[in-house]
């Protein structure tokens, strides 16, 4: 997400950043540049307006007219309107209620909401250890029901059964005893989808509402319609005492302006963020991270949080172990750190966390585009046992049978060699005494023309 506006923002703010004096004219051009890139990204009109009138405010005042490096102050100033716009702090969910605390979902159909629920389950029984429970009361879809129940089941949560013949109230009203009955800290509860905001619709999730009375609830809505879910959120906001928003299928919106204009035209926080299909991309939402990545700064304590969450620490230790005894390191470990880097997002949603990053040419990241893992993936699920544990095996018939087996080239089953055969390398210097730096080394030597958007010196000696 804000892919676009975050190569706009900072090549934009890179012409400014090295002044030594800011005039009416120079933040004038880059206002206008900053407004261009917030309209690009779909951000609702007022939103805009207010934000570049902050920014101007501050910016021509003594802040930035008595400080050192005045270009400095003024990206500093965009970043934290840029969070201000967006709610400045997260805002966890408030679950100190009697138990079962109830969360009510609602949202449009085709915008994610029972996925959400599912991913919202599994992230409150795994991060906040509560024994969640599970319920669908939406009547008009019976697949809405065993999707629910399916993934219920994929996440190892309990689901309350339904059935399209109750009431909507009913089904959440046995849920509830339910949930109490057998000592559930939380209930979530799915409810019925429109393909568009009807009063039927909004007159029958008041009714819910107020039967239920749950302590959370939360809208579910589609980054990728831009400025129009931030109407839609505001029309249920109007119907429903909305506590928070969850913004899905920001893995596929390179523009942002949801993001964006929620907040300003809500008054109401986005509280998570939908970042894949997988039941585990739930990420809580963070102003003041994201306003980071927009501006090409990074986003280092979600990339920590992830590491601690999605890597498996047994694998990770065992591969420590082996390294470290001088056993080495195969394709078949080469594999397990691919299937881990995808279970984060990929390289790119990687990359993206990492500081400097925005500034990578075209070239670097065609590099690191994920189809490029997935491929080596592919070529090293077509070889023998024998081949991942003895690389040097694979000669001209043997990578024939790869490339065919795998769909790809023999230069890619080359490339991929070559590359295994580098990390193969650090690693042995990574056993030996002084290991790490060595690695870093490298590493260092290993990157392609220009470095890491300015981290080189992230591997030098230290």
């Amino acid at each position: 997400m804000f892919e676009n506006l975050s190569d706009r923002l900072t090549k934009t703010l890179k012409n400014i950043s090295g002044r030594g004096r800011l005039t009416e004219d120079n933040i004038k051009d880059t206002l206008r540049e900053v407004r261009m890139a917030l309209l690009e990204a779909d951000v609702a009109l007022p939103v805009i307006r207010e934000f570049v009138s902050k920014v101007k405010e501050r910016a021509v005042g003594q802040e930035v007219t008595k400080s050192l490096s005045p270009g400095q102050v003024f990206v500093k100033i965009v970043r934290t309107e840029l969070e201000v716009a967006m709610g400045e702090v997260n805002e966890a969910l408030d679950l100190k209620a009697t138990p079962p605390a109830v969360i009510m979902m609602a949202g449009l159909q085709g915008a994610g909401k029972t996925t959400s629920v599912a991913k919202l389950a599994k992230f409150l029984t795994e991060r906040e250890k509560k024994k969640v429970l599970v319920v669908s009361a939406d009547v008009y879809r019976p697949a809405a029901i065993k999707q629910l129940e399916t993934l219920a089941n994929e996440i190892k949560v309990e689901f309350f059964p339904s059935d399209i013949k109750q009431k909507p109230v009913a089904i959440a009203e046995a849920a509830i005893n339910h949930a109490k009955l057998n000592y559930f800290d939380v209930l979530i509860v799915d409810t019925a989808g429109r393909l568009h905001v009807d009063e039927d619709m909004m007159a029958e999730i008041q009714q819910l509402h107020s039967a239920i009375n749950p302590v959370e609830t939360l809208f579910t809505v589609d980054a990728m319609t831009g400025q129009d879910a931030a109407n839609t959120a505001k029309a249920f906001n109007d119907a429903l005492p909305l506590t928070g928003v969850i913004l899905t299928k920001t893995d596929g919106d390179a523009r942002g302006g949801a993001a964006l204009s929620i907040r300003h035209i809500t008054g109401k926080p986005i509280k998570f963020l939908g970042v894949g299909e997988k039941t585990d991309a739930l990420e809580p939402f963070h102003p003041d991270r994201v306003a980071s990545r927009i501006l090409g700064m990074g986003d280092v304590l979600s990339l920590i949080e992830e590491v601690e969450h999605k890597v498996d620490k047994k694998k990770a230790a065992k591969l420590a172990q082996k390294v470290k005894t001088g056993k080495g390191f195969d394709l078949e470990d080469f594999r397990e750190q691919l299937q881990q880097m995808k279970n984060m997002g990929g390289m790119m949603g990687l990359m993206d966390k990492l500081p400097g990053m925005g500034n990578m040419s075209e070239q670097i990241k065609g590099q690191m585009d994920d189809k490029v893992t997935v491929r080596m993936e592919a070529i090293i699920n077509s070889m023998t046992p024998a081949e991942r544990a003895r690389p040097e095996i694979i000669k001209g018939s043997r990578k024939r049978r790869i490339a065919n087996g795998s769909g790809t080239q023999i230069q890619d089953v080359n490339k991929l060699i070559k590359q295994f055969t580098q990390m193969q390398k650090m690693m042995k210097k990574m056993s030996g005494k002084g290991g790490l730096q060595k690695m870093m080394r490298g590493m260092k030597g290993m990157m392609p023309p220009g470095g890491m958007g300015g981290m080189g010196g992230m591997f030098g000696p230290k």
